[in-house]
């Protein structure tokens, strides 16, 4: 891709919807073949942050999380804006499950955000984005940090 990437950050995340604002802000430099990997424990805001990923692409439909059926593909908005995949990896056994779901098709025309995808889903991609949350058990803020990662 020729797209201009953003370069690397941090941002401390007190609520939810300042989760969802850096999904927004992340999406400006996403699109159709994008690789975004999301890592961070339960409740750190990975399902939140995808949300705002989504509504920066424009992308139809309502995002919440993929646990129980491990991928949601969401439509594009339109004006030639690309779909989201929405991939929770954490039950994947390993690289067979992961070439079942055909995510390296889905790079053709939309962005994938994957879930608890570092260490699996790397090799689908030359370059990602990987976006790490960590949540302060006793305050419940988050921090992310983001870089473009290349293989």
């Amino acid at each position: 891709m020729h797209r201009t990437r953003g370069e690397a950050g941090s941002r401390v995340l007190p609520e939810v919807a300042d989760t969802e604002a850096l999904g927004r802000h992340l999406a400006d430099c996403l699109g159709p073949g994008d690789l975004v990997i999301l890592d961070g424990p339960l409740g750190a805001g990975k399902t939140a942050l995808t949300r705002g990923i989504a509504d920066g692409l424009g992308v139809a439909g309502r995002v919440s999380s993929p646990t129980f059926i491990i991928a949601r593909q969401h439509a594009p908005g339109g004006d030639g804006r690309p779909g989201l995949v929405h991939v929770d990896a954490y039950r994947l056994g390993g690289l067979d499950d992961l070439d079942a779901l055909d995510l390296d098709t889905d790079l053709d025309d939309s962005v994938v955000v994957v879930e608890w995808g570092e260490g699996v889903v790397e090799r689908l991609v030359d370059e990602y984005l990987l976006v790490r949350l960590r949540r302060d058990d006793e305050t419940e803020t988050r921090r992310a940090t983001w870089e473009w990662v290349s293989r």
